[in-house]
């Protein structure tokens, strides 16, 4: 009875942090449109970061709750799972064409960020202060980066939803409260369920965060790609899973560290490597063509298949 309390909190805890996020991105970006703020502005940050919130929200409170478990493997698993789940899923409905920007620069510095956060996290035992602060700075320059390409016309960007006759700036700023309050009850939810359910069945909190947390946190990216994939609206897939990557580990994690240290244990070190091994194989997959195909995608979902026995046998 208690194991299935635990699940139906787990799962009220997600769909809060997925609903909440929804609801915050919507009353920010409309607020800061209707108050004339560019939107470039409004694309780069609120949205960009509110398919985050998830992640930020259950590893900041994992952080400061003591289960750093949860933290590092809610955003390696996320990482993981974003790839060889939500884009082998993707790839396996139809053929993913990727932009030229997204296989010279953004999965090369995805791969770069995932190493500098394992050699960051495994050099001491943990991410501090002066981590969070090499990471955000490294944010920094990635959204920099982002408007200079965005400038340039070659990414699309985030699109943006249009204010409405009933848009009014009350109801707006009660979306964004809301959207704030279900994120943050939600990420509390998450993870204490997910720390009872980890102590009720005898499995490590690093497995309970790189699988039924990463799962959870990632349901937006997850439903929002299947959805394009099933529509055939697929030109910014890649891009968008990569751009989620980046920002879980400098924005997210780098959040995190500036808050709290964040205990990055050696069991990490195959979870780290699994994590800049799929961006590698995704570099791979789509260097010569710039497309995701099929077979790509298999392969994707057989790495996924193999990396969870892995998991289930520790």
């Amino acid at each position: 009875m208690e194991i299935a309390v635990q699940l139906l909190l787990l799962a009220l805890g997600f769909a809060m942090l997925v609903k909440g996020a929804d609801w915050f991105v919507e009353g920010s970006s409309k607020i800061a449109d209707k108050f004339g703020i560019p939107q470039l502005v409004i694309g780069l940050t609120i949205v960009a970061m509110g398919t985050s919130a998830p992640e930020a929200a259950v590893s900041i409170t994992s952080a400061l709750r003591g289960s750093a478990e949860i933290t590092i493997g809610n955003v390696l698993g996320s990482n993981i799972l974003n790839v060889l789940i939500i884009l082998g899923l993707t790839a396996f409905i139809c053929v993913i064409p990727v932009q030229r920007s997204t296989v010279r620069y953004e999965i090369p510095f995805g791969i770069g960020i995932t190493l500098l956060l394992g050699v960051l996290g495994l050099w001491d035992g943990q991410t501090g202060f002066m981590d969070g602060i090499i990471l955000w700075a490294f944010f920094l320059a990635y959204l920099a980066y982002l408007v200079w390409q965005t400038k340039r016309g070659e990414n699309a960007g985030e699109e943006l939803p249009a204010l409405g006759p009933k848009d009014t700036v009350p109801r707006m700023v009660g979306l964004i409260l809301v959207g704030m309050f279900l994120v943050i009850w939600g990420a509390d939810l998450t993870v204490d369920a997910a720390t009872a359910l980890a102590q009720m069945f005898g499995v490590s909190q690093r497995f309970i965060g790189l699988t039924i947390v990463a799962l959870g946190t990632s349901l937006p990216e997850l439903v929002t790609s299947v959805t394009a994939a099933l529509k055939g609206k697929t030109d910014i897939a890649v891009g968008n899973i990569v751009g989620s990557n980046i920002f879980n580990i400098l924005f997210v994690v780098g959040t995190a560290s500036l808050i709290t240290p964040v205990t990055y244990s050696s069991g990490f070190l195959v979870d780290s490597v699994m994590a800049m091994g799929v961006m590698i194989l995704l570099w791979l997959c789509v260097f010569r063509d710039r497309k995701l195909a099929r077979t790509g995608g298999a392969v994707m979902l057989a790495c996924y298949l193999a990396y969870f026995i892995y998991l289930v046998q520790q």
